[in-house]
């Protein structure tokens, strides 16, 4: 008889094992249950399904509201999309109405310390995110899944929250998976799910109050986030004043009643109303006194900036190794994800190996909601290949133009406008194609002002961005083990 080595290469299995009709092998992979039990002898084990039978834990799931409600307003409506390293995007793709709220709050009952956790959708399943009280109020798609742990809980919101980004419960998660109809999905099996936590108490203790300051730090950088780009178009005066109510509204069109546009004044025999909406014209013209008003283009006329796009590297090449490979919705909140959806192997990398450094600046060109969105790189960042949906921008002289400078710009409301009316649809996703370099930025003419503005989100990304490493670091403390970049990952792969 053949000796098979019991690993996730291949491994044996008796009939009697076999659960609930479940005949695929990775939701058996010997390593995993190996690595459980080795975590038995410092870790507590608790299941979801015991925390919740137990009355610690409460479990609800959001609803569709439909698509006629998106942009009705400005309560963000929260979609798988919108978690990313442990918070909420600071600008969620959908908005509804102060009457839809209305309907379902009560319902939904959201509140301060609930968790967010994505139930379906193929890669983003297991993103999780705890809500504070400037996450409120919102609504959430059906899903994800809300956990409320009681006062009672054996452990806290935040060291669960660790936990559930610990590399066990990950790999448990991509096991237990599967696909349900076009969409992937975790189902009721997060009821299966087992969190281990640290029998020392000093170390629970420790890793609950980290995350507890890890989140509320990057939660007050990210609000200064919101208001940077106001800021840098004088609708704040300063980040010390409160962001307007009508903040969401500012960087989407909300339409035009009509308006007359003669023969001559068409553009490359564009019939797209929106492209030339008078009150974006209207905007930047009341702009002049305060602003320096420059396209892209003028910017790259005068050697100020440069501009490349990504390349397609293929599916075949998805989770062949560790370098990540960033795609358009790996950008949120101005900076990357801790941890990018595709990554590739070093051969890959070395093959496709693209010119990336610090400072440059990712912008999505494809991707409809993402269009427009956009990220700097940091000394960490820059290991990476990136698709061919991103338009990446370095600049040349920053003697006359800060790279940051011209991040805060890019995200100000009327240059994101400008990107929502000049985008369109290419086949069957929308793009910007290169009227990118068509919109005009609005650079304030006060350099003092401009110093502090490219000072202010320096600051403000260089510190969110170790907290975000720090947060991925501290998931792996939960366990154990000891995080040193891609080594941790290397060498879990013999175990997970």
């Amino acid at each position: 008889m053949v000796n098979i080595q019991q690993d996730h290469l291949g491994f044996a299995l008796p009939n009697s094992k076999i659960r609930n009709g479940v005949f695929i092998p990775k939701f058996y992979n010997p390593e995993l249950f190996a690595r459980l039990r080795r975590l038995k002898a410092t870790h507590q084990l608790l299941s979801v399904k015991d925390l919740k039978d137990d009355g610690y834990l409460s479990v609800a799931t959001g609803d569709e509201i439909g698509k006629m409600a998106y942009g009705t307003g400005e309560i963000p409506f929260i979609r798988t999309s919108d978690i990313v390293n442990w918070e909420v995007k600071a600008d969620p793709k959908h908005g509804v109405s102060e009457e839809l709220y209305s309907a379902y709050s009560a319902k939904q009952d959201v509140r301060e310390g609930d968790i967010f956790f994505v139930r379906d959708g193929t890669y983003l399943i297991g993103q999780a995110c705890l809500l504070t009280k400037h996450d409120l109020p919102c609504l959430y798609q059906s899903h994800i899944l809300k956990f409320r742990l009681t006062k009672a809980s054996p452990i806290s919101p935040y060291l669960f929250l660790a936990c559930l980004n610990g590399p066990t419960v990950k790999q448990q998660i991509r096991s237990t998976q599967f696909t349900a109809d076009i969409i992937d999905t975790i189902g009721n099996r997060y009821l299966d799910l087992m969190i281990p936590v640290p029998k020392e108490r000093s170390l629970r203790v420790r890793i609950a109050h980290e995350v507890e300051l890890n989140i509320t730090k990057r939660i007050s950088l990210r609000e200064r986030i919101r208001k940077i780009p106001l800021w840098v178009e004088g609708q704040l005066k300063s980040l010390d004043a409160p962001v307007p109510e009508d903040w969401l509204w500012r960087t989407e069109l909300v339409g035009n009643p009509g308006f007359i546009q003669t023969l001559s004044d068409i553009k490359g025999s564009i019939f797209i109303p929106k492209y030339y909406d008078p009150q974006l014209d209207d905007t930047l013209k009341g702009l002049k006194r305060t602003h320096e008003l420059a396209t892209l283009n003028d910017l790259l006329k005068d050697s100020v900036i440069t501009w490349d796009t990504g390349i397609e590297i293929g599916k075949m090449a998805y989770g062949t190794g560790h370098i990540p490979f960033i795609r358009t919705s790996d950008i949120s909140n101005w900076e990357l994800k801790g941890d990018p959806k595709q990554s590739v192997s070093d051969e890959i990398y070395e093959e496709n190996k693209q010119d990336v450094q610090a400072e440059d600046i990712f912008v999505v060109r494809d991707g409809t909601y993402l269009v427009g969105t956009s990220c700097i790189l940091t000394e960490n960042d820059t290991k990476i290949l990136y698709c061919g949906g991103l338009y990446k921008l370095r600049v040349k002289d920053k003697g006359k133009l800060d790279p940051y400078l011209l991040l805060a710009i890019l995200n100000t409301p009327i240059v994101r406008r400008q990107m929502r009316a000049k985008q369109f649809t290419r086949d069957i996703i929308d793009t910007l194609g290169k009227r990118l370099f068509e919109v005009v930025l609005p650079i304030p003419k006060n350099t003092e002002i401009r110093k502090k503005i490219a000072d202010e989100t320096r600051r403000v990304i260089e510190k969110r961005v170790e907290l975000r490493n720090r947060a991925r670091e501290i998931a792996f403390e939960v366990e154990g083990i000891k995080f040193e970049k891609m080594t941790v990952l290397e060498s879990l792969e013999g175990e997970i």
